[in-house]
This record gives structure tokens, C-alpha cells and sequence, in this order.
């Protein structure tokens, strides 16, 4: 499809400058040409059709031209509905500091009159009839929804290869996996289709993606946005983004936590700098079963503990606090009730599990099924006993500092749902062997994009903070990323 930008000349300034310094176009007038402002942010630009110097029409088909050239490629986007947004563009959207900005919604989510899948063939025909409450926060904030962004099925791996939408490919090396269960997302982000990209995170589903693409990714504690009431068992699931500048990211959670007498937590609102208290950091690189990560994995995220030394903050080495065995396996077992329940679903509708439903997803079905009665039961009290733990341990320090995964973003196919499952059950809880016990605690936690290995692969850090620390975790990101920009770096794959 065809651009279909403004004509109006804009004046050649020192647009194209600041943008290669990542200055992601803060108080500038640019000279915007498509390639130009893929490189803004989300508040960029929306600055732009706030000043009148584009519309919000202008930027949803430039959004949608830059999917059109890149997407064949990425994977990421796997349904659009360009009639739709321009329509909403075109008419009175809501005036926010997002207004006009193109968007993505995650495909395990719903925005009501479109295909709503959860990447697998069971929902290959579902369409939404109602909207998801931080959707429709999104929609309220000014964003104007494009897509919707691949993601594998149910959101049950840390790669995104769903046998219905096929796999996302990584913007750095399309050879290697996008991390999962937000890919798309992160892919989108990553590639310019878009600055900012709706996201969810049930065991690393934010943080997993953001460190594969090189974004920034923030998981937010239990109970600071409102969910409607869906989440899985454990409350371990929460909503957010992932972006390429943190200010997207802190500005929209302002937007989207909950606040008032709906509040569960002390609002953070609007966070938009680095904070002058030098901090306490836990910093440990073993994962909670005593193993450390691949080689460039524990050199970034040491680097990452010297940088935080060197800008004054205090590293103090540490032992991870949980007994990952045992951990891991409560885990898997509540990860695992929900494809029981899928399995089931199926069986109920005379149609056949494995002709609708992946064989990872069958595996967890099987896995659950062989359990004793109150195995879920049991599980969800390990869950409180490992929350009182990791909450102690976290009471002595401001930010925890671990990697995000155990390797750089392996290569598609080794963690793909047709592995036979022994096999993909000890890559995964290997791999994704950091992220999960901020979910189970209800901690924040965010991935930070600040190291790449000599491969060109993106190495996120993640920090974590106790329950309702957001606000400690963004001013830190914020002196993070004008220590080392990350804005001017740009994967091989990218718009324009």
C-alpha cells in the first residue's frame, strides 16, 4: 500500500543529526521523510501532530507503509487493519501525549471486530467481541491500533514460532529467535514499524523479547494496572509495553496504572529523568539453580554491574535466594493447568487436540494431567513460601541486577514447539531461568538494552525492584540510557 503523507515541505534542519545521536526527536521540527521518523519515538511523534505539522492520519499510513516494507521479512505483525485505523485517525481521537501514534495489540489479547488468535489454530477464526480493559487504555491515551503482533501459542514458549502465524524473526539476525511470548512486539519495535508496541508478561513475556530485539521492556508489579479480572492462576500475568526509549514507557505507565480509590498501589505517575539517590544493587549472574549463562551473557551483565559502579551505585554480589528445582517445578505445573484445561476444551467440542493444538501445548496438557489432584494446590503455596523468601531478600537492597536469559537469542527451530518435548522442556527452563520469580513474587522488573555480543546478538540486563518499585526502576533506566544511548542503534532490518 501506498504512502500517503502530507505534502506540506517541511524545513531541513538538524533533525537528521539529532536522530543519529538517539536523541529521538525531543523539541525538534523535523525534516521528516519516512526513514527519518521511524527513528522517533512515540512522544516525538505525536509532538508532531500536536504542533499541527503532521496529522495523526500522516503518521498511521507512515506506520503502515514501514510494516508493508518490512513485515515480509520480520514476521512480526499478523493481522492488520489499516481500514480501521485510518478511519480513527481520521475522526476525533482522544488528546493524549500519544495521539495519532500507530500501535500494536499483542495477539493474546482482544480489541473487539478483530481476528484475535492466540497464535494458535484452535482460534485461527476468532474474532473479538469486546475490547480488553489496558487496550482499550491504550485507544484512550491516543494510540491508534495498526495490527496485531505475532506471538507463539497461548504465549507458552520464550520464542515466537506458532505453527499458525509462523515464525517472528529477530530485525538483528533473521536466523535467530525474537523471544517470546511478546515477539512481535519486540521484532516491531525493533525493525521502526512501529515506536511502541503493546505487551504482556506471564513468566518473562515483556523482559524475554526486549532482551532478544534490543528493546527496553518493563514488567510491572502485581496489581498496578487493571487487568479486568483475567489472569492466570497465581495472578502471575501483567500488561505494559515495550519501546525503544524509556520515556515512552514511564509515560504510558502514568497513563495506565491505576490510581484513586481503584489504586492497589501508591500511584508512581509520571517519572521523566534519572533519580539522584545512588542505590543498593543485589548482582548476581547464577541463575536459582546455581548455573551460570553462556559466556557473553555473564560478560554483558558484569559490564552492566560495572557501569552501575562507575555512575556511584553500589554492587553487592549475591546469591540467588531460591531453590530452583523445586521452583521450576511449581511453575511448569500452574504454566501447565491452562493447556490442560485447552486439551479439554477441544475434546468437549468433538474436535482432536493435536489437530488444533501444538505439540509443546499437548506435552504441558500431558505434564499437568500426570500430577497428583491438588498438585495445583501445592503449587501455588510453594508460590507464597518462595514470595516470602525472595521478599525478605529484596528488603536489603534498592535493585536486583541478573541477567534477563541465559543465552544471546538462540537460533529458530532449537526452541520451536515441535521439539520433542523432554528435550524443549530442559531448553526452556535452561533459557528462561531468570525471569519467572518476579512474575510468581509480583515484582517489577525491566530488561534494558545495553550490551550486544560479537555477533551483533542484543544481551538485555534486568533489574528488578521489591513490589511497587517502579518508580526507582525507571529513573535508574533513564541514567542508564544517557550513560550508554542505545537510541542511534539500529538493527540490520529496519524501516526506511
Amino acid at each position: 500500500m501506498g504512502l500517503e503523507l502530507s505534502r506540506r515541505t517541511f524545513l531541513k534542519s538538524t533533525a537528521a543529526t539529532a536522530l543519529a545521536a538517539g536523541a529521538y526527536g525531543a523539541g525538534l521540527r523535523p525534516a521528516l521523510a519516512a526513514p527519518e521518523l521511524a527513528k522517533l519515538d512515540a512522544l516525538a511523534q505525536a509532538e508532531l501532530v500536536a504542533k499541527g505539522e503532521m496529522t495523526a492520519l500522516d503518521l498511521v499510513n507512515a506506520g503502515i507503509e514501514r510494516i508493508e516494507q518490512v513485515n515480509p521479512k520480520v514476521n512480526a505483525v499478523v493481522t492488520t487493519f489499516y481500514d480501521r485505523a485510518r478511519e480513527a485517525a481520521k475522526g476525533e481521537l482522544p488528546q493524549g501525549p500519544f495521539t495519532g501514534v500507530p500501535n500494536l495489540v499483542k495477539d493474546l489479547d482482544n480489541l473487539a471486530g478483530t481476528r484475535a488468535t492466540s497464535g494458535s489454530r484452535l482460534f485461527a477464526d476468532n474474532i473479538s467481541k469486546e475490547t480488553d480493559p489496558l487496550i482499550a487504555s491504550d485507544e484512550e491515551a491516543g494510540f491508534v491500533m495498526v495490527g496485531k503482533s505475532n506471538t507463539p501459542e497461548f504465549g507458552l514458549l520464550g520464542t515466537t514460532e506458532p505453527l499458525l502465524l509462523e515464525p517472528c524473526r529477530n530485525p538483528w539476525n533473521l536466523e535467530h529467535s525474537t523471544g517470546g511470548s511478546s515477539g512481535g512486539a519486540a521484532a516491531a519495535v525493533a525493525s521502526g514499524m512501529v515506536p511502541l508496541a503493546h505487551a504482556t508478561d506471564g513468566g518473562g513475556s515483556i523482559r524475554i523479547p526486549a532482551s532478544c530485539c534490543g528493546v527496553f521492556g518493563l514488567k510491572p508489579s502485581r496489581g498496578r494496572i487493571f487487568l479486568g479480572g483475567r489472569n492466570l492462576p497465581g495472578d502471575i500475568g501483567v500488561q505494559h509495553c515495550v519501546s525503544r526509549s524509556v520515556r515512552d514507557s514511564a509515560t504510558l505507565m502514568d497513563l495506565s496504572e491505576m490510581k484513586g480509590e481503584k489504586a492497589v498501589l501508591a500511584p508512581i505517575g509520571r517519572v521523566e529523568g534519572p533519580g539522584k539517590k545512588r542505590l543498593k544493587i543485589a548482582f548476581n549472574t547464577e541463575n536459582y539453580y546455581g548455573v551460570e549463562p553462556d559466556a557473553d551473557v555473564k560478560a554483558a551483565i558484569e559490564e552492566t554491574a560495572k557501569l552501575c559502579a562507575d555512575l556511584g551505585h553500589e554492587i553487592v554480589p549475591v546469591k540467588n535466594p531460591v531453590d530452583g528445582r523445586a521452583f521450576i517445578d511449581a511453575f511448569l505445573t500452574v504454566w501447565a493447568s491452562g493447556p490442560s484445561q485447552l486439551v479439554a476444551l477441544a475434546k468437549e467440542n468433538g474436535v482432536d487436540p493435536e489437530a488444533v493444538l501444538e505439540p509443546w501445548t499437548i506435552g504441558l496438557a500431558k505434564y499437568y494431567d500426570a500430577k497428583p489432584a491438588d498438585a495445583l494446590e501445592v503449587s501455588l503455596k510453594h508460590f507464597a513460601e518462595v514470595t516470602a523468601k525472595t521478599k525478605a531478600f529484596m528488603a536489603d537492597y534498592d535493585v536486583w541486577l541478573t541477567p534477563v536469559l541465559a543465552s544471546a537469542p538462540p537460533k529458530l527451530g532449537e526452541q520451536a514447539p515441535t521439539v520433542p518435548f523432554d528435550t524443549l522442556y530442559e531448553r526452556t527452563v535452561e533459557y528462561v531461568s531468570y525471569t519467572p520469580l518476579h512474575n510468581v513474587v509480583g515484582t517489577p522488573a525491566m530488561s534494558v538494552p545495553l550490551s550486544w555480543n560479537d555477533a551483533g546478538l542484543p544481551i538485555g540486563s534486568q533489574f528488578a525492584a521489591p513490589l511497587g518499585g517502579e518508580k526507582v526502576l525507571y529513573e535508574l533506566a533513564f541514567e542508564l540510557e544517557q550513560a550508554r544511548p542505545w537510541g542511534s542503534k539500529y538493527a540490520p532490518v529496519f524501516a526506511g
